[in-house]
């Protein structure tokens, strides 16, 4: 059964889909509003804390996936160009570096105006892309902030892919 068949979707709240996706991935989540949930995800680098949020104002469902980075305050003009470099690679969603908090964020907006509904299958694209895509990126980002590595040689790292069996 497709995971939309689990939902009787015009009148599903996006974030009952996303709690009911949780429970179907077993990913440890807190309902914290009705209109936001925070989860869990875990990667092979890192395990994502992800958050989903509704607004009705706008009918977007906006989802941020982070992980914690304390680059040294030098690295940062490197880590910069680095996200500038990745994003441009990036077809949907976007990373940006929030400093106070020491996180890296990979954004997502899905708009859903005119009353348009969600699918399960969506929501669950956008999540598996948030997660894909910080594990993707996440060697680049440690080559920089750590490695002394510059920007587009770290880069080169994430977009390799390796041919052939072992």
């Amino acid at each position: 059964m497709a995971l939309s068949e689990q939902f009787i979707e015009d009148e599903t709240h996006p974030i009952d889909i996303v709690e009911t996706l949780a429970e179907h991935h077993d990913w440890d989540f807190d309902r914290i509003a009705d209109d936001q949930i925070a989860m869990a995800v875990v990667g092979q680098w890192r395990t994502y804390s992800i958050t989903l949020a509704w607004s009705d104002f706008d009918e977007t469902l906006r989802m941020i996936c982070t992980f914690e980075m304390d680059p040294p305050a030098e690295k940062l003009p490197a880590l910069y160009q680095a996200l500038n470099l990745i994003n441009d690679a990036c077809w949907s969603g976007t990373f940006t570096w929030w400093t106070a908090q020491k996180l890296m964020v990979f954004r997502y907006g899905l708009v859903q105006s005119g009353g348009q509904v969600a699918s399960a299958e969506q929501i669950d694209t956008i999540i598996a892309a948030a997660v894909q895509n910080a594990e993707r990126y996440y060697p680049a980002f440690q080559l920089v902030a750590y490695g002394d590595q510059p920007p587009e040689q770290a880069l080169q790292v994430a977009i390799a892919e390796a041919y052939g069996r072992a």
